[in-house]
């Protein structure tokens, strides 16, 4: 097979399987894996959207999605990982000597580093709230006294730049001490004190008085909502529009086709199948998302504060409503460390893609690849932090700002695009092809990958990421045409 005769070019080149760094126990990889998963999309907008879309009904309609659309992409990247033994820097090469693929190589480098340009501020944002929370520097503001520390933390360059630093400081300190003592060891601390705090979160949320109220408007089906217009037509409209958050959900909060995943694959072994081990991050994952609406909803209905949506619902609702709450200082300052902890874990695991993807291609001791990819890092990233004050009248419309755009080349361009091409590379005579992808998927004890469906990774998928890609860009033309 062609999977055999990869792996084994590989080891003639002498970067075999037995020189390649390990994770050091099955649930590092899934708890590091589910890490790079879980950011901050997820943890704040997916309980936003949920009940702006009917509750567990679009939960329902998202659960179904992420296991036809997200999980089986996942499933590919890990396969590739684990049987190419390298990053996705020589893993197309190496799994389909014939370098057709050698160009989509330099994708998920790319990818991720374009993400961390404006993840590592945002990151920088939630640490910088854990000190104002922590310190009682909202004590006594309501929602526009909140939002006005928010604002004039944004026009302040020094402030945000300081804390981007931090966060990329941070970062590399822990993957310069190695996969094995530095990526998973405070990666696992990580996610068990972020379960923890969530843990703590939801206990103190749902014993609000009021609270009920919040968890009956998050976790009763409401299937009206699915379906809300005056007319047939915009009823149908608003079914459509849920259908699409609901399939980019799925889609996006897993971070898949900028090889995010697909190094996590190449540092283990084969004892487990990849089936089990993807659904279980998945559902990890999903948990997050859906205990973080458990926090969110209770505590603002408590309170009678109304849910916003994206940065509005952290930075600024959130703090007013931990403002109201006895010892609400303590709870507001673990709710941020809950926030940053699930931030960090997907910049250290971010990280070590670019790290290990710089290790592969040039030949770079760990040393120098940190160093380096810091640096890299650390410039590209001013152009987000400046964006909001000195660099504040760059902006593209119908897309927005720095911060803006570049999540816009990332979420509404790579990572499907890049699903795309790694279903192709999974599934097509051209690529790796369908029986050496199944092979290395069902290797090991655990769960089969469903055979029968080849049909629909085949076709089924690319249609469903065509879908998600060009539904991204009709806003945006519509805007563009506009205003010719």
């Amino acid at each position: 097979m062609s999977n055999g005769k990869g792996v084994g070019a590989a080891n003639e080149a002498g970067a075999g399987v037995a020189k390649r760094e390990r994770f050091g126990s099955r649930l590092g990889f899934i708890l590091i894996s589910a890490g790079c998963a879980i950011g901050l999309g997820n943890v704040w907008r997916f309980p936003y959207i949920t009940g702006e879309y009917g509750g567990a009904a679009f939960v329902l309609m998202y659960l179904v999605f992420l296991v036809i659309l997200g999980l089986p992409v996942m499933v590919m990247e890990f396969a590739v990982g684990r049987a190419s033994q390298k990053s996705s820097a020589v893993a197309f090469d190496t799994l389909q000597p014939s370098r057709k693929w050698h160009w989509f190589s330099w994708w998920g480098y790319i990818g991720c580093m374009v993400l961390m340009m404006f993840y590592t501020t945002v990151g920088g944002w939630m640490l910088s709230f854990v000190v104002k929370m922590g310190t009682g520097a909202f004590n006594g503001l309501d929602s526009a006294g909140v939002g006005a520390v928010f604002n004039d933390m944004l026009a302040n360059p020094t402030e945000l730049v300081g804390w981007m630093l931090v966060v990329i400081v941070l970062g590399f300190l822990v993957c310069s001490l190695g996969l094995q003592k530095g990526v998973e060891r405070i990666t696992k601390v990580m996610m068990i004190c972020l379960l923890a705090i969530m843990a703590v979160l939801v206990v103190r949320a749902v014993t609000l008085p009021g609270g009920l109220e919040g968890l009956k408007f998050y976790l009763v089906p409401d299937f009206g909502k699915l379906f809300a217009g005056a007319t047939t037509v915009e009823q149908w409209a608003t079914f459509g529009d849920a259908v699409y958050v609901a399939m980019g959900q799925a889609f996006f909060t897993l971070s898949l086709g900028i090889s995010a995943m697909e190094i996590f694959g190449s540092y283990i072994g084969k004892e487990r199948s990849l089936t089990g081990e993807a659904l279980r991050i998945c559902g990890l994952d999903t948990a997050v998302a859906l205990v973080a609406g458990l926090i969110i909803f209770p505590a603002c209905f408590a309170f009678a504060v109304e849910p916003g949506s994206g940065p509005g619902l952290v930075f600024v609702t959130l703090p007013s409503v931990f403002n109201q709450m006895p010892l609400g200082q303590l709870w507001g300052a673990l709710f941020f460390v809950f926030m940053s902890f699930a931030a960090l874990s997907t910049i250290i695991a971010v990280f070590e893609n670019l790290i290990s993807w710089s290790m592969d291609k040039w030949n770079w001791t760990r040393k120098t690849a940190v160093a380096r990819t810091a640096i890299i890092v650390t410039v590209l990233s001013l152009p987000c932090a400046l964006g909001f004050n000195v660099l504040a009248g760059v902006q593209v419309p119908a897309i927005g700002d720095i911060q803006s755009i570049e999540d816009f080349i990332v979420s509404n361009n790579l990572l499907p695009l890049g699903s795309l091409f790694y279903v192709l590379f999974c599934v097509t005579k051209g690529g790796w092809g369908w029986d050496n992808f199944l092979a290395e998927a069902d290797t090991g004890k655990g769960m089969r990958f469903p055979a029968w469906s080849r049909v629909w990774l085949k076709f089924g998928i690319p249609a469903l990421i065509i879908i998600i890609f060009v539904m991204g860009y009709v806003p945006k033309f519509a805007t563009w045409l506009g205003m010719a």
